[in-house]
């Protein structure tokens, strides 16, 4: 047996209708269920019931200290790299880009939403395009997206 992928998170956020416009807004997320306090949202190109759960806590919530036990992020995927290219362009615009790396079999953005949740949106190396020096790769380097698209291509599929 095995995981294949994030089915859905559930967060705790200060303000639903200021989270909802954020996914939705800057990763393409739509809403697929919403009650006072809640919503539930489906990824642009998921087909999930939903991926994401947000659930209002008040703006007096407290967030969670660096280090602290907690979530420290989500990640998703996406298939291409311009897809990738794209996200980065709207992270930046959207202030919420905190990070970039190449991992070897992937490429990462990291950023963060209107709560300081983190999370991650990658493109990962076709599983038969994988080397070894790819996989043993153990500190991450800078990642030029556009080095990465020359190298793959704009239509070579990651892997899921």
């Amino acid at each position: 047996m095995g995981i294949r992928r994030l089915n859905h998170a559930v967060l705790y956020v200060r303000d639903v209708a200021r989270s909802v416009a954020f996914y939705r807004d800057v990763l393409g997320f739509r809403v697929t269920t919403e009650f006072p306090g809640a919503a539930f949202l489906r990824a642009a190109d998921s087909d999930n019931d939903h991926d994401l759960g947000l659930f209002q806590v008040g703006m007096e919530a407290a967030g969670q200290a660096p280090g602290a036990v907690g979530l420290y992020h989500l990640a998703w995927s996406v298939q291409t790299l311009p897809e990738l290219a794209e996200f980065r362009r709207t992270l930046v615009a959207a202030g919420s880009l905190v990070g970039q790396s190449d991992h070897g079999v992937s490429k990462s953005l990291y950023a963060k939403d209107p709560d300081g949740v983190e999370f991650e949106v990658s493109w990962f190396v076709p599983r038969d395009q994988v080397t070894a020096e790819m996989e043993q790769s153990s500190a991450p380097r800078p990642l030029d997206i556009d080095a990465e698209i020359a190298r793959w291509g704009t239509d070579v599929i990651g892997a899921v």
